[in-house]
């Protein structure tokens, strides 16, 4: 199995990073993680629909390649960040050819705030319904970042958090091989 995992921010040394760092450590053998990087794609624009750029290509042929994808979102001004939501524009042009149908997703995220992504979260998933995603719905996990929890390796180092991580990738890993994608 193959699950991708797009960090909504550029930052390399973001906390939603480092997130996805210890998730993906947290996968039972067998299940490989890859990042879907959203890092090189340019803004949008439907003069590129007839013209692809090659990066635009490259992601949605990544995103093509995975059995399901995990989205690790910060929170900014209370929704996504507008890079995950230019992927997600990229991913779903030129009409008729989305890479997003039926793929089995989840939504995770961090914040210094005690809401841990909880906003940024809900937007994620309206958008993931309106692309027919197969959003994973419970559990939620909105983590509040604290210092020292999660290593810059993706070492979990807070005990607390470590049994939430876990049960997310279960059930992660659990709701991609349920809802495996059908190819005709």
């Amino acid at each position: 199995m193959r699950i991708g995992y797009i960090v909504g921010s550029l930052a390399q040394n973001s906390i939603n990073r480092r997130l996805a760092k210890a998730l993906t450590a947290l996968a039972p053998e067998g299940v490989e993680f890859f990042e879907v990087s959203i890092s090189d794609l340019p803004l949008y624009n439907s003069d590129f629909d007839a013209d692809y750029p090659a990066a635009a290509l490259d992601f949605k042929e990544s995103v093509s390649s995975a059995d399901g994808l995990l989205f690790v979102t910060p929170e900014y001004s209370r929704s996504i960040p507008a890079a995950l939501k230019n992927a997600i524009e990229w991913g779903s042009r030129p009409w008729g050819q989305a890479v997003w149908g039926g793929v089995p997703a989840a939504v995770i995220g961090t914040s210094p705030g005690g809401t841990g992504t909880a906003m940024a979260q809900q937007h994620l998933r309206n958008i993931l319904a309106h692309l027919d995603m197969k959003t994973m719905g419970q559990p939620e996990s909105f983590v509040q970042a604290r210092e020292g929890a999660i290593a810059e390796t993706g070492e979990v180092q807070d005990a607390t958090l470590l049994p939430v991580l876990q049960g997310f990738m279960d059930a992660l890993v659990a709701h991609v091989e349920t809802n495996a994608r059908v190819t005709v």
